[in-house]
């Protein structure tokens, strides 16, 4: 009888009680550690020697460490022997394997998108292969993650993947790649160049990894060698952060040597230090703006936090994700590892950009975002207002129109994606200059392929009419007058799929541009089409252009708040 999870559950269970527990008052935080930690000890003996079945001993402890991790915060993780491939490729950005993104869908798994110059891309897989056999192993029903674990492994060996090819011709759909798996490297800059004003350098900067820093020195070098060049946009957007050293060393290419760009505070006096940029800056004055959004966290909030603390660039976009904690790894025995929250950082002005506060939850567990009538007022250089907790505020914040169910549901449910796919069957070629766009003619063949009783979105005046309805019909007011009328409320309410397709028209373009764009170009190709109609991008740039905005926003001291603290 198999029962790990039962058996899972109950350490898990028993550790975070023990996590909880209640000590007597008159008892240190030292004895109740040792007191608890033999109440675990002795449990895992008795189930051990008692249990009626035998206990899967390492799933039942993975699990329970998994359990006594979460309950400190999200970014504490375990790695045993077999899991520190994820640590390296958070670290690195590399692992080893094909060198491709893959997704599931209905219970297939399909190639999102072979990383440029990979052994799949190389090899001849594309985005949307839907993979059905990896060597011998049949994938179809398998999770992503089991589909993963089979494509990667040793340097130099090979791997048999077959796949179903859509839109192909008939009896050339199945195919098959031998592909050696190598050591892949994820880009952390997946395109910069000069953007269609012809004077604005554009670096995307995805993840703060070992080979950051290079990246963005390339770019930089050919900036400034290029006198063409007069402003500079650094896109944080969705960079969910890596290393601190990375940050440092990047922030360095903007600021004085010597200039404090964070400081960093935990429980051991080790854990306190200074960051100071090391060497002299590549471009020191150029006129700058860094984008930022709900997805741009740690390393990223260092850098653009530190950047508008020192008032050397302007934030424009949306509120970053508020994350103020550093991790550090530690070895554990038996070739096992954990990353623990060590400490927290600080910016130039002083602030802690810190959300959430883990230490405090509610009684459910759950941990509340700090309110705004509750953070502190610091200082930049210049004496401009900044805040703590809650994330990085920008300096111009863009007001973006929100996604409507209809096109959420397109993008959701792959069938931009599948679009992409079909389009890539059917034409060789697409323009490289950054600026394609589908014709009237394709845009009516993606309409048309969409089946209006199989795609369901989210219609939210049909299902108010329907609660309506249910309501009215439990209190006993659902009179043939009242059902008549809520019949013709539902009718007026019913959207056509075709009329909110075309209402939608140029939202959807762009994500079938984009699409489209990565299954020619690559990554690249791909983060070059998206900035066509970039509405944060164009503020940004609408700052740039205007040198006395762009003096006035780093410059305007604060006039009606009294300092915070230093």
């Amino acid at each position: 009888m198999k029962i790990s999870t039962g058996i899972a559950a109950t350490l898990a269970a028993c550790i975070i009680m023990t996590a909880y527990a209640q000590k007597p008052s008159d008892e240190n935080h030292d004895e109740a550690y040792l007191r608890n930690m033999t109440i675990f000890s002795a449990l895992t003996k008795e189930l051990e020697e008692n249990y009626v079945d035998s206990i899967r001993t390492s799933e039942a402890f993975k699990a329970a460490i998994g359990a006594m991790v979460s309950t400190v915060d999200p970014y504490t993780e375990y790695f045993d022997s077999e899991d520190q491939e994820k640590l390296l490729r958070m670290t690195t950005g590399g692992y080893t394997g094909i060198g491709s993104y893959i997704h599931t869908v209905g219970g297939n798994t399909y190639i999102s998108q072979p990383i440029d110059g990979s052994p799949a891309r190389l090899a001849g897989l594309k985005e949307g292969d839907m993979i059905i056999k990896v060597d011998t192993t049949d994938t179809r029903g398998m999770a992503t993650d089991k589909v993963s674990g089979l494509l990667r492994g040793t340097p130099g060996t090979t791997v048999r993947v077959t796949v179903e090819r859509p839109y192909s011709a008939p009896g050339d759909s199945i195919r098959t790649f031998d592909i050696v798996r190598e050591q892949v490297i994820e880009r952390s800059v997946p395109w910069w160049g000069t953007l269609n004003d012809g004077q604005t350098g554009y670096i995307r900067l995805t993840q703060f990894i070992s080979s950051s820093a290079e990246d963005v020195r390339t770019a930089l070098d050919a900036f400034k060698a290029n006198p063409e060049i007069k402003n500079l946009v650094l896109d944080l957007r969705g960079n969910g952060g890596g290393l601190v050293d990375s940050a440092i060393e990047i922030l360095g290419y903007f600021l004085p040597k010597g200039t404090e760009v964070l400081r960093t505070g935990g429980k051991h006096p080790e854990m306190t230090r200074t960051y100071k940029t090391r060497h002299q800056p590549i471009l020191a004055d150029m006129p700058m703006v860094v984008l930022i959004d709900g997805g741009s966290a740690s390393a990223a909030e260092i850098v653009a936090g530190a950047l508008q603390d020192l008032d050397r660039a302007v934030l424009v976009g949306n509120r970053s994700f508020g994350k103020g904690l550093v991790q550090s790894t530690h070895t554990l025995p038996f070739s096992t590892m954990v990353k623990i929250t060590t400490a927290k950082y600080y910016m130039p002005s002083g602030r802690l950009i810190q959300a959430l506060d883990y230490s405090r939850r509610n009684a459910d567990g759950s941990v509340a975002r700090t309110p705004d009538s509750l953070t502190n007022i610091y200082h930049t250089r210049a004496g401009r207002i900044v805040r703590d907790g809650g994330g990085l505020t920008p300096d111009s914040v863009v007001k973006l129109d929100p996604t409507t169910a209809v096109v959420y549901g397109l993008v959701a449910g792959q069938h931009v994606f599948d679009y992409a796919t079909k389009y890539a069957a059917q034409h060789d070629t697409i323009s490289s200059d950054g600026q394609f766009t589908i014709t009237d003619a394709d845009f009516e063949d993606f309409v048309n392929g969409i089946d209006p009783d199989k795609f369901k979105y989210d219609k939210v005046c049909n299902d108010m009419v329907s609660d309506l309805r249910t309501a009215a019909k439990g209190e006993g007011y659902l009179s043939p007058e009242v059902e008549a009328a809520l019949d013709s409320l539902n009718k007026l309410l019913t959207r056509d799929l075709k009329s909110d397709l075309y209402s939608k028209r140029t939202e959807i373009e762009d994500y079938i541009n984009v699409e489209i764009a990565g299954r020619y170009l690559g990554e690249g190709g791909r983060t070059r089409q998206a900035l066509n109609n970039d509405k944060t991008l164009q503020q940004a740039l609408g700052i740039l252009n205007n040198p006395t905005l762009y003096r006035d926003i780093l410059s305007t001291p604060a006039t009606t708040a009294k300092k915070g603290k230093k």
